[in-house]
C-alpha cells in the first residue's frame, strides 16, 4: 500500500482511483458505521427491526459509551441530523457546561493555566445521555429500552477489543487513584497485568444498573399512559434529577469534583441551527462556534479563491496552499470561538463571509510559510469596530515565545493533538442521515461513584486568560468551545455526504481534506478515507496540559512522500514529520442519487467499522 500511497502523490487526476485496503461499503437500505465492529452491529440490529437512522445511530452512540470507545456516558454529543420531512439540517448540542465554582480564579488559584486534564476537577456536566435522549424522542421511532439493548446486553459483559484493554493498562497507575474506576477497570488486583486481557468478558454492573433504571423509568411512564416521547424524557429526568443525579454528584464531589445536584438539574441539550457555506455549489453544514466546526467553513470560503485542482493533488503548491489557509482559521478558532449563549457575542457572520475569505487571502506569501500569523479581523465585514482589537494586537500566537518551541514535538504534546474522540454516521432509505462526533470520559476515566458512568474531561478546553480568548473564558454554566466536528454536506437539496473523524484538533483540518479530495479529485469515499493527509500544528491545543503553545512550520506528511516535494517544502520554510498514517479513522457515506443507493467508506486504520444493507 506504501507504493500506491506515493503514487498518489502525482498521478494525474484520471489515475487517482484506485485499489483500497478496504473495500467501500455499498448499502441500499441503510448504512451504519462507527468507531467498533460491535458498536457498528448494534446499529445494524436497530435498522434489522425497522428502526430509523436515528434510532440505529443512538444505539452505536450508547454501544460505543459502553465499550468506552475513547468516550464514556459522561462525555458529550454533538450531532447533525437531516430531517427528510422538512429537507432541513438539526444540530444537537449535548455538551455539558462548567459547574458552579468553576471559574479563573479558582484554576489559578491552583497553580493552574488552564483546567486539569484528568480527574473530576476536569468534568463539565455529562451531556450524551440527555443527547442520545433528546435524540430519540424528537426524531426517533423506537423505544428507549430498544435501544439501549445492545448496550445493555455488552455492559453485561462483552469480550473486550485488544485496544481498549491495553489503553487500561498504560494508564493503570492513574485509574488505580480513583477508586470507583479501580474497582471498574482494574479486574487483576495485584497481578502483573491488572487490566483486563484482550477477548476477557468484561462486566460493568454498575453501569448496567444505570442504563437499566433509564429502561425502567420509561416503561413505569409508558404504563401510566405517557407517550413514547414523554417516556423518553422521563428516563432524562430520572438521570439529571434523580437517584442517578444524586449518586454521580456525590461520586464527583467525593474525588474532589465541582459538580453540583443543581448543575445536573439546570442543564439541557439545545436543537440548535447549524452554520453553512456553500461550497461550488455545495452546501456544507457545521455546527456552530462552540465546536471548532466553522473552521472548517471557514477555510472552504478561502479555498475557492484558488484552483485546486490545477495544482494537483498533494503537489508542494497545494500543500503549501492548504496550511496557510488552514493556519488562517485556526487563528480564528483560537481567538473568536467560544459558547455562543453566554456574552460577548462571537463576530461569526463576518468570519463566515465571503469578502472576509477574499481579504484573508489577499496578502498570502506564495513562496513562504508565515510563522506569524495571527487572527483577522472580521468586525468590518459586520459593519462593526472590533472591540478586542487591543487583545488582537497582542495576541499571544505571534510572539517570539512560540518561536522557541517550534522543534519541541514530545509524544506528550503528540499524543494531545489526537487526543479522543469516535464517529457515528448513518442514514435510511426514508432519507434520515445522522452524524455524530461524541466524546469525554475518555480513558484514563474518573467513574462517578457507583453509576459506572465515566466523567468528562472537557474542561480542559477552556482557557482561563481572556488574552488568548476572550470568548471562551471559564464560567458556570458555559459550554467549553470543543475539537467535536460532525459534517453534513448536501448538493441539490438533497444529501450529499456524511462524514466524522476522531482526532483532537486534527479533526476538521482531515475533514477538509477528506471532502476535496472526493469534490475536487474525484475519489470515492473509501479512497478518500485512505488518503494521505497533511497536519498542521500551528495553532494553540484544545487539550493538554500548560504545553499548548502552536508550533510554526511543523508540517506532518505521510511517509511516502516523494523527495523533490519534500525539498520543495523545506525551501518554503517548512519543518517535516512524517508518519505512515496522517488522520485520525474518518467515517462516511456518500448519497448515489443516480443509482438509488449508498456508499459507505471506514478508514483503514484503527476499529472502525461499517455495515450497510
Amino acid at each position: 500500500m506504501r507504493t500506491k500511497l506515493f503514487l498518489l502523490s502525482f498521478l494525474p487526476l484520471f489515475a487517482l482511483a484506485q485499489q483500497t485496503q478496504k473495500p467501500v461499503l455499498h448499502g441500499r437500505h441503510w448504512m451504519a458505521i462507527t468507531g467498533k465492529p460491535l458498536a457498528a452491529t448494534a446499529g445494524a440490529a436497530i435498522f434489522q427491526k425497522g428502526g430509523n437512522a436515528v434510532d440505529a445511530a443512538c444505539a452505536m452512540l450508547a454501544a460505543t459509551c459502553t465499550m468506552w470507545d475513547v468516550l464514556s456516558w459522561g462525555g458529550e454529543t454533538q450531532a447533525l441530523i437531516y430531517n427528510p420531512k422538512t429537507g432541513k439540517v438539526i444540530g444537537i448540542n449535548a455538551l455539558g457546561v462548567a459547574p458552579t465554582g468553576a471559574t479563573p480564579a479558582f484554576f489559578k488559584n491552583k497553580g493552574m493555566h488552564f483546567p486539569p486534564q484528568y480527574g473530576a476537577l476536569a468534568a463539565v456536566t455529562p451531556g450524551t445521555p440527555g443527547g442520545l435522549c433528546t435524540m430519540l424522542a424528537e426524531y426517533g421511532t423506537m423505544s428507549l429500552a430498544d435501544v439501549l439493548a445492545p448496550a445493555m446486553q455488552l455492559a453485561a459483559g462483552y469480550p473486550i477489543e485488544a485496544q481498549t484493554a491495553n489503553s487500561i493498562e498504560r494508564e493503570k497507575k492513574r485509574i488505580a487513584t480513583w477508586p470507583y474506576s479501580k474497582a471498574v477497570f482494574l479486574t487483576h488486583p495485584g497481578e502483573k497485568r491488572e487490566a483486563p486481557e484482550a477477548g476477557e468478558i468484561f462486566k460493568q454492573d454498575d453501569l448496567l444498573q444505570t442504563l437499566t433504571k433509564l429502561v425502567e423509568t420509561e416503561k413505569a411512564a409508558l404504563k401510566k399512559g405517557k407517550s413514547r416521547k414523554d417516556a423518553i424524557y422521563a428516563a432524562y429526568d430520572r438521570f439529571y434529577k434523580g437517584d442517578i443525579a444524586k449518586e454521580f454528584v456525590r461520586g464527583c464531589q467525593e474525588q474532589g469534583g465541582l459538580i453540583t445536584e443543581a448543575d445536573l438539574a439546570h442543564w439541557k441539550v439545545i436543537t440548535e441551527t447549524p452554520m453553512q457555506v456553500n461550497y461550488k455549489g455545495i452546501h456544507v453544514y457545521k455546527l456552530p462556534q462552540w465546536t471548532q466546526g466553522p473552521m472548517l467553513l471557514e477555510s472552504l470560503n478561502m479555498l475557492e479563491n484558488f484552483d485546486l485542482k490545477s495544482m494537483g493533488y498533494n503537489s508542494s503548491r497545494y500543500i503549501h496552499t492548504l496550511y496557510q489557509v488552514m493556519n488562517k482559521a485556526f487563528a480564528d478558532r483560537d481567538f473568536y470561538y467560544g459558547d455562543p449563549y453566554f456574552p460577548p457575542e462571537e463576530p461569526m457572520k463576518g468570519l463566515l463571509s465571503k469578502e472576509y475569505a477574499k481579504q484573508q487571502v489577499a496578502g498570502f506569501n506564495k513562496e513562504k510559510n508565515d510563522p506569524t500569523m495571527k487572527p483577522g479581523d472580521p468586525y468590518p465585514f459586520e459593519g462593526k469596530i472590533n472591540p478586542f482589537q487591543s487583545l488582537l494586537q497582542q495576541w499571544p500566537g505571534d510572539n517570539e515565545k512560540t518561536k522557541d518551541n517550534a522543534l519541541a514535538m514530545s509524544e506528550k504534546y503528540l499524543n494531545n493533538v489526537w487526543l479522543g474522540t469516535t464517529s457515528v454516521e448513518a442514514a435510511d432509505k426514508e432519507g434520515w442521515v445522522v452524524s455524530i462526533t461524541p466524546s469525554g470520559g475518555w480513558l484514563p476515566a474518573c467513574i462517578a461513584g457507583k453509576t459506572g458512568v465515566g466523567m468528562s474531561q472537557r474542561m480542559q478546553s477552556f482557557v482561563c486568560d481572556s488574552t488568548l480568548n476572550p470568548f471562551n473564558v471559564v464560567e458556570p454554566g458555559k459550554r467549553p468551545r470543543v475539537t467535536l466536528t460532525p459534517t453534513l454536506a448536501l448538493k441539490d437539496g438533497k444529501p450529499f455526504l456524511s462524514f466524522a473523524v476522531q482526532g483532537g484538533d486534527t479533526q476538521d483540518q482531515n475533514l477538509l481534506q477528506f471532502f476535496l479530495n472526493v469534490v475536487e479529485f474525484g475519489m470515492n469515499v473509501q479512497e478518500a478515507t485512505e488518503a494521505p493527509n497533511i497536519n498542521t500544528y500551528q495553532y494553540w491545543l484544545s487539550l493538554g496540559d500548560d504545553d499548548r503553545k502552536p508550533r510554526p512550520g511543523q508540517l506532518l506528511l505521510q511517509s511516502a512522500t516523494p523527495d523533490y516535494i519534500r525539498r520543495e517544502l523545506k525551501q518554503m520554510g517548512y519543518q517535516l514529520r512524517f508518519e505512515d498514517r496522517t488522520s485520525g479513522p474518518i467515517n462516511a457515506i456518500y448519497f448515489d442519487w443516480k443509482h438509488g443507493s449508498f456508499w459507505g467508506g471506514s478508514s483503514n486504520h484503527g476499529e472502525d467499522y461499517g455495515i450497510g444493507w
